[in-house]
């Protein structure tokens, strides 16, 4: 079971849903830039809603678990979207174990969609090496947080891989969690690594791998449509 790239007629379908989230990741970038910072913080708690938004109005069933455990893994986002909004290092802590639970709601969706028996791609090796480079860089600086960041990694690249798996826009969308997550603990464990756009480039990672994720997962769960039945024409079932 792999995803692709959406057609005319999906885009058609899925463009409207998906639109508010996309206007408002835009706005949201753009205040990274330019401030006031209330305004930062207020689209950032209204971005995850509005993505579960765009899950809830294109995704049928809605009562299947593979939409339950995207909108659980959003809403774990979205928690700790709201937890890293603010300073602290308590919240900083509840922000990452929410994030962790949301990369398990996901792993547990990835091995729902992922077909029996199907290995993993061999260039989904390229998060072991990603693992082993994340724990060398940024392990001498992370005293008593080291235990607890490599836990936060390894489900992360596990997340990753299985996303891999899958293939199309909802491996690209693990991809660029791993991207920018990466940055952040960078950004927040390394010193001296913070650039001038590093808000803007965790961000709008986070932002299109949210996205990206959401889009394949409703685009694989929805039914397949029915054929006609034999003798009978086209138009007879289309109603």
């Amino acid at each position: 079971m792999t995803d692709s790239l959406p057609d005319s007629g999906d885009r058609r379908r899925l463009l409207p849903a998906f639109l508010p989230y996309l206007v408002l990741s835009a706005v949201h970038l753009v205040l990274l830039s330019t401030g006031p910072a209330w305004a930062v913080t207020a689209t950032k708690a209204l971005l995850m809603p509005l993505l579960a938004l765009a899950v809830v109005m294109v995704a049928r069933p809605l009562r299947g678990r593979t939409i339950g455990l995207l909108l659980l893994a959003i809403a774990l986002s979205w928690g700790g979207d709201v937890a890293l909004s603010f300073p602290g290092q308590l919240l900083f802590v509840v922000g990452l174990c929410l994030f962790l639970l949301g990369h398990v709601a996901y792993i547990a969706l990835f091995l729902r969609l992922r077909p029996r028996g199907r290995r993993l791609p061999v260039w989904t090796l390229v998060y072991v090496a990603w693992y082993a480079a994340f724990l060398a860089l940024l392990g001498p600086d992370l005293g008593v947080l080291f235990v607890p960041v490599a836990i936060y990694g390894l489900v992360l690249g596990a997340m990753a891989a299985l996303a891999g798996g899958i293939g199309g826009v909802i491996a690209l969308g693990g991809a660029l969690f791993v991207v920018s997550d990466s940055v952040l603990a960078l950004g927040r464990f390394l010193p001296g690594y913070e650039f001038a756009l590093h808000d803007l480039t965790v961000m709008s990672t986070y932002l299109a791998a949210q996205g990206l994720i959401a889009l394949g997962v409703v685009r694989l769960s929805a039914p397949a449509p029915s054929s006609p039945a034999p003798g009978r024409p086209a138009s007879a079932t289309a109603r």
